[in-house]
């Protein structure tokens, strides 16, 4: 019998199925330990950006997993407004990820296109991977190629993509993600 308290068992994407995935979700562990005391904003958005960018072995070993994982068919693997724009949840929060789930989405299209709005109750880090030269993502402080966006706690938007295909592989602390939230309600003091 399986042990469901296997934080590498209790997983949306079967990680045993899937080694590729099962090493992407153990880089994230080693990155959460070293962001997991730092909150999402726009101040962990620079120092992302800053530190942890292209180039960087984390950031490079995330595009690197998440382009096997388009390959093999278990990243962003369930269509939510057709081919363009895709999603799957790798893990949920677990001991294992520092109660971070992992979840990615592809989004792909050359004028502006928007998602679905959403809210980040306590905010959300975003791994931009770039699968055409240009793509970019909109953030709560604008538009990223290549790098970071991290929403702050409470942020909420329409997820956005121009210029091409890119995975969002995002980063939710205890997974909390809301869909219920209108647009128009005013932005929390943090953005």
């Amino acid at each position: 019998m399986e042990d469901r308290t296997d934080p590498m068992v209790n997983s949306s994407v079967d990680l045993e199925k899937y080694p590729n995935a099962k090493k992407l979700v153990k880089r994230a562990h080693e990155f959460f330990e070293k962001i997991e005391t730092l909150t999402p904003g726009k101040e962990l958005e620079r120092k992302l950006n800053a530190e942890f960018g292209p180039g960087n072995e984390y950031y490079e070993d995330f595009c690197k997993y998440v382009k096997i994982g388009l390959d093999e068919g278990w990243v962003a693997n369930v269509e939510i407004d057709g081919p363009k724009y895709r999603r799957s949840k790798i893990s949920l929060p677990t001991e294992i990820t520092k109660f971070f789930s992992i979840t990615s989405v592809y989004m792909e299209s050359e004028e502006e296109y928007s998602g679905q709005y959403h809210v980040h109750p306590y905010g959300e880090i975003n791994c931009v991977v770039q699968l055409t030269e240009g793509a970019e993502l909109k953030g709560m402080q604008g538009w990223q190629g290549a790098g970071w966006t991290s929403p702050g706690p409470g942020t909420h938007h329409y997820p956005q993509v121009r210029k091409g295909a890119l995975v969002a592989l995002f980063f939710l602390p205890a997974g909390r993600i809301g869909y219920d939230l209108k647009p128009g309600n005013p932005q929390p003091l943090s953005v």
